[in-house]
């Protein structure tokens, strides 16, 4: 009996040192096809010069490796709250297995529960910056 676990695809948040992340993962162990994400509310990102919500990884991610994940940098935490952007971000995700079934999850984030942590916003040196 093959116990590997089938094609699980996710939308995480990750917050590092004021920099806001989505995450879109499977953490299943066989790949996931023909991934869509899709969220309720439109939004932006990258300090408002960018329609997150609309980007092509969300709507024509063919293939996502099994343990796999991408990353996607949303904004700085501060510029994302200056901005009034949604903080409640919902999003419906759908691929199908290996064998072509078609999966589907609801994933909510609250992104408030960022606004008041603190970090430290560390400057790149100079001499530590790409020529």
């Amino acid at each position: 009996m093959d116990e590997r676990v089938e094609a699980d695809v996710i939308l995480d948040v990750v917050f590092e040192r004021g920099l806001l992340f989505l995450v879109v993962a499977n953490v299943g162990d066989r790949p996931a096809h023909s991934v869509r994400v899709k969220f309720t509310e439109r939004f932006s990102g990258v300090g408002g010069a960018k329609r997150i919500d609309r980007l092509a990884l969300f709507r024509q991610l063919e293939f996502l490796a099994p343990r796999k994940s991408i990353e996607i940098f949303l904004d700085r935490s501060a510029a994302y709250f200056a901005r009034d952007e949604p903080t409640r971000l919902a999003a419906a995700v759908s691929w199908r297995t290996a064998d072509g079934e078609r999966r589907r999850t609801t994933i909510v984030h609250d992104l408030e529960i960022y606004r008041e942590l603190g970090y430290i916003d560390r400057e790149v040196p100079p001499s530590a910056r790409p020529a």
